[in-house]
């Protein structure tokens, strides 16, 4: 089944399928949650079938999938039990390097093979010189999808060795279709939430829904608006993102604080504009660390707070 937006996507990766020679590396780039996954799975599936050969259903011994490993053993026992668990924040060396060696080995049902790594930008810099090399000098019926959700962290030089599928965000009024069709119990206020912080991806609308960051956005909205002299709103942020965030909720909780100071800016007041301006761009600054530093939750919520604060204006500024 094909998604909202990957219309093109799919025309560019048949043509080229249908051409006399198939490219044999792909990026998949675009933001979080427009579902370059999903793609990737059906493209892989369509590139290794071949006619006359049945294709199981499930997991293919064709596809392999480099992806976040749990962070350690006791996560890696979460896992096996079905449990929430932490997962490490980059794709090691030590996984591109098992890839390398089934490269060794042919294809196990027909003569293709696709190796997906989502997402390419978390991997180890070390694993992306690694990668590199197998990019170069791609063993015969090999082909890699790199899905990508901030192309510019990954080198060049493997930028420069793929064909580039861009994934569009979508129309506010598609991403309301979706979001109240997945998600129908979610209130009016909370998919609008969900919704603008999402910027047109629809993956992470419906993450932020199901996140309940409703009254975060409240939070985050009238410290923007009146500030916080005496840290009480910063205080009750904390509290409602919750002790012990998971690393999707704080990331959830950067993209929302983003989208506050953007649907804030076209009424601001002209003493705003400057600190609005420099508290988003502190804010994009944070949103491009937070996936790969080990920041203290607590610290960046407040972080978050302090930033938001300063938005307000200058009479808030001696007081963030």
């Amino acid at each position: 089944m094909s998604l909202s937006g990957h219309e093109e996507p799919w025309h560019q990766w048949r043509e080229a399928q249908a051409g006399p020679r198939m490219h044999h590396a792909w990026l998949l780039a675009g933001k979080r949650g427009l579902g370059k996954m999903h793609f990737a799975l059906a493209a892989a599936r369509e590139l290794v079938a071949e006619t006359g050969v049945s294709q199981p259903q499930g997991q293919h011994p064709d596809i392999h999938i480099l992806t976040h490993l749990p962070k350690d053993d006791k996560e890696e026992r979460k896992r096996e039990e079905g449990k929430p668990f932490e997962l490490k924040r980059n794709i090691s060396i030590a996984q591109i390097r098992a890839m390398q060696q089934r490269l060794n080995t042919r294809p196990t049902l027909g003569s293709r093979r696709a190796i997906i790594i989502d997402p390419s930008d978390d991997l180890e810099k070390g694993a992306s010189n690694a990668l590199l090399k197998s990019l170069e000098e791609p063993p015969q019926g090999t082909y890699f999808l790199l899905v990508a959700h901030r192309p510019a962290r990954l080198l060049p030089t493997i930028r420069s060795r793929c064909r580039v599928l861009r994934f569009p965000t979508l129309s506010a009024a598609e991403m309301a279709r979706i979001v109240a069709k997945e998600m129908p119990q979610a209130d009016e206020a909370t998919r609008k939430a969900a919704i603008s912080a999402a910027g047109g991806a629809p993956g992470a609308a419906l993450d932020f829904v199901s996140r309940d960051l409703g009254k975060l956005n409240l939070l985050m909205e009238q410290i923007a608006r009146e500030g916080d002299p005496n840290f009480i709103l910063r205080g009750r942020l904390a509290d409602a993102m919750g002790a012990r965030p998971d690393r999707g909720r704080v990331l959830a909780s950067l993209d929302l604080a983003r989208s506050v100071l953007g649907g804030m800016a076209a009424d601001c007041r002209a003493d705003q504009i400057e600190p609005m301006v420099e508290a988003h761009a502190e804010l994009i600054a944070l949103s491009g660390q937070a996936p790969t530093y080990n920041f203290d939750a607590g610290l960046l919520v407040m972080q978050i707070g302090t930033l938001l604060a300063s938005a307000a204006g200058p009479r808030d500024r001696f007081n963030v």
